[in-house]
């Protein structure tokens, strides 16, 4: 019976895969751009967009095996429900492993849509031995990359002494950046992988005694996994995502975003490797996860790090001390290549996890981290709670428990040092749960002391840390039919101590509406409506207030195929910001896009007009890009933007990649700010990529 109705649903499917057989490559690339359009209709405040867009890039050149990968693997998609979890581990556990990834079909709770959105991250394959899995990678390949701006931006200008005959500062590079990744890896088997870039102004300095060698910014990893009880041992650089994200999170963290359930849960993946180019928030060391027992999991880990930091002199003569870390990666000048390693952070952590993959999960999580320098922020009421000293110490306990289509949740966590305002206390407690077939809800609670610090944590939150706020989110989706989903949320939040630009205790409180019809594979639309409550600093003559405001965003979205290989993507989004008792900052910007695959071909564009009053009222707006590079720039300013991104597969091994991208305002002279300045109302960015497939 189940080998008939496997041999209906191939049937069903058999169009799709004769289609795709000439361009699944260039669809496949498409698919992490569509995904993440929809994820983010309308800008959300605290999401690190890179750091989503790497560890999502990283799923999809290893997707996960259906018949291998855990609940939390899956659940890491935020593409399941936990319905759809379930049923799936029933279904295992009943019949076996699937054929085929077209067999989610006939799981209980899986829709079409469902199945497409997820079939780019999944795959089924064997499970060789370990002899056969080392020299058999599912991804060996080289990028390479280069792009740069076309005009000349101050940065880049000659310098001309003042009066006083002082040069005026300018970048030490050539303007162009450069981008090299190879990676050798299996899925759940073995990995290694090598990273350089340098970024524009920056300058290739090879100088082994200064740990300079080449590119500014190297990272590489070696990792293996499955071997007996050794679950997995990574040396390099690597992220580890652990609980809830209170002691240690990394990877595929959304928060808030249009997927307004399954994202407010952090599952525990361990240890990854880390490919980001973003320079800062990971570990360089060693770490190793050994099973003492088929439910019984240690993870041991070690690191040191040279950071970024602005090191400045003691107020009381004691030597030096730092008072803050530079995250931008970016050693342009001669101040910020003073600031490159200054500092030396050494990261001591374990982690003991008893699971029973089909229920239960308990883990105990313990990190230290420690400075080689003193470290005191600048003495502003703000800070007068925020980390001071050279040892940090969290330690936190987790859990979750499956019940039914129930997914309960928390963690609670402790902060330690050696001064005074060390001590505070996160917690975070949440469900999820699938109340029927059609409606899903989401429910988390949350609580950071102003006096807890956790450096390599990312909970759930509003604010960028996990630090004097408290908090209530509710998420609910609701589908009508299978045509159409309608969802939303509400947070309340308060800031119980002063915040950057707001000078005194605060709250606030969002809500997200959203609508998405898919009346075929070939025409689907949406409609977002957002809107934020906070306070805000504002100054008006020599009078300072901590005022309301409110941003409101909304985003009308239509996707449709004209023709087999023409599909068009046309949005509108528009919003305000207003202070209390001031007139709006309007923005609007209206986009059309359009994409033609055609055998190795694929080609992408978009033009683009926007209007904003000002910064206040930007559009965000996702972009396409070369593979492994993320766009999401501010739309800002009168102007247009345009981009033609163009995608060649020469031969079965190499794929080049060609992208152009203009704005032009027409409302200034000028475009971008100090060294960055261009004296033109215009600015054009060129990028060529190729990958070699070996």
């Amino acid at each position: 019976m189940r080998t008939v109705y496997l041999l209906t649903v191939a049937g069903f499917f058999i169009s799709f895969a004769a289609q795709s057989q000439t361009n699944t490559a260039l669809r496949r690339d498409a698919d992490i751009s569509k995904y993440l359009q929809d994820l983010f209709p309308v800008q959300t405040e605290g999401i690190d967009y890179q750091a989503v867009y790497d560890a999502l890039t990283q799923l999809y050149a290893s997707p996960l095996d259906l018949n291998t990968a855990s609940r939390e693997e899956l659940e890491a998609t935020y593409l399941l429900t936990e319905r759809q979890l379930s049923n799936l581990a029933s279904y295992r556990t009943e019949l076996g492993d699937l054929l085929s990834v077209y067999e989610l079909q006939a799981v209980p709770g899986f829709d079409l849509p469902t199945i497409r959105r997820l079939l780019p991250f999944v795959t089924v394959a064997g499970t060789p031995g370990l002899f056969g899995v080392l020299p058999t990678p599912t991804d060996n390949y080289l990028i390479v990359r280069y792009e740069r701006v076309a005009e000349i931006q101050k940065g880049f200008t000659e310098a001309t002494p003042d009066k006083k005959g002082t040069l005026p500062t300018r970048y030490l590079g050539d303007a162009g950046q450069w981008y090299a990744r190879y990676r050798y890896s299996r899925p759940r088997a073995f990995s290694i992988g090598l990273t350089m870039e340098k970024d524009p102004g920056e300058q290739l300095n090879w100088n082994p005694s200064s740990n300079r060698y080449g590119a500014d910014y190297i990272s590489f990893h070696a990792q293996v996994q499955n071997r007996g009880r050794w679950r997995n041992i990574l040396v390099g650089d690597y992220q580890l995502q652990i609980g809830q994200g209170l002691v240690l999170s990394a990877g595929f963290v959304l928060g808030k975003s249009a997927e307004t359930v399954q994202t407010v849960r952090r599952p525990t993946l361990g240890a990854r490797p880390y490919t980001s180019l973003t320079e800062y928030g990971y570990f360089r060391g060693a770490t190793a996860t050994y099973a003492l027992h088929k439910t019984l999991d240690i993870t041991l880990m070690a690191s040191r790090n040279r950071r970024d930091a602005n090191i400045v002199a003691d107020s009381l003569g004691n030597g030096t001390i730092f008072s803050s870390l530079q995250t931008s990666g970016l050693h342009r000048t001669k101040s910020e290549i003073n600031d490159q390693g200054s500092l030396l952070e050494t990261n001591l952590g374990a982690h003991v996890l008893y699971h029973n993959r089909n229920q239960l999960q308990l883990g105990f999580t313990v990190l230290q981290t420690t400075f080689s320098n003193y470290f005191q922020k600048r003495n502003l009421a703000y800070n007068q709670y925020d980390f001071t000293g050279k040892q940090n110490l969290v330690a936190g306990l987790h859990g979750s428990y499956i019940w039914h289509n129930w997914n309960l949740f928390g963690e609670v966590a402790r902060s330690s040092g050696s001064v005074t305002n060390s001590g505070g206390i996160g917690a975070v407690v949440g469900a999820l749960a699938s109340l029927t077939k059609k409606v899903d809800v989401a429910l988390l609670l949350r609580h950071y002391d102003r006096n807890f610090h956790s450096f390599y944590g990312n909970a759930f939150s509003e604010g960028t840390r996990n630090s004097n706020e408290s908090g209530a989110y509710l998420g609910v989706k609701y589908t009508v039919y299978r045509k159409v989903t309608v969802g939303g949320f509400i947070d309340f939040y308060t800031f119980p101590w002063l915040k950057y630009l707001v000078d005194k205790p605060s709250g606030g409180f969002d809500y997200l509406l959203q609508g998405r019809y898919t009346p075929n594979r070939q025409t689907a639309f949406y409609a977002v409506y957002h809107e934020e409550h906070k306070q805000k600093n504002l100054t008006l003559g020599k009078v300072k207030d901590v005022v309301g405001t409110t941003r409101r965003s909304y985003a009308l979205n239509a996707e449709y195929r004209l023709a087999p290989g023409l599909s068009l993507r046309s949005r509108v989004q528009w919003g305000s910001f207003t202070y209390a008792g001031q007139s709006a900052s309007q923005g609007l910007a209206l986009v059309q896009d359009a994409t033609f695959d055609y055998r190795r071909l694929s080609l992408s564009g978009r033009i683009a007009l926007f209007g904003t009053d000002d910064y206040d009222s930007r559009q965000y707006v996702y972009e396409r890009d070369v593979l492994y590079a993320f766009s999401f720039p501010a739309y800002f300013n009168h102007g247009v933007r345009h981009y033609l991104l163009a995608q060649y597969r020469l031969t079965q091994q190499l794929d080049i990649w060609v992208r152009w991208a203009r704005t032009d305002l027409t409302n200034q002279t000028t475009v971008g700010s100090s060294l960055d300045l261009i004296d033109a109302p215009h600015k054009t960015e060129v990028k060529v990529q190729a990958r070699w497939r070996f």
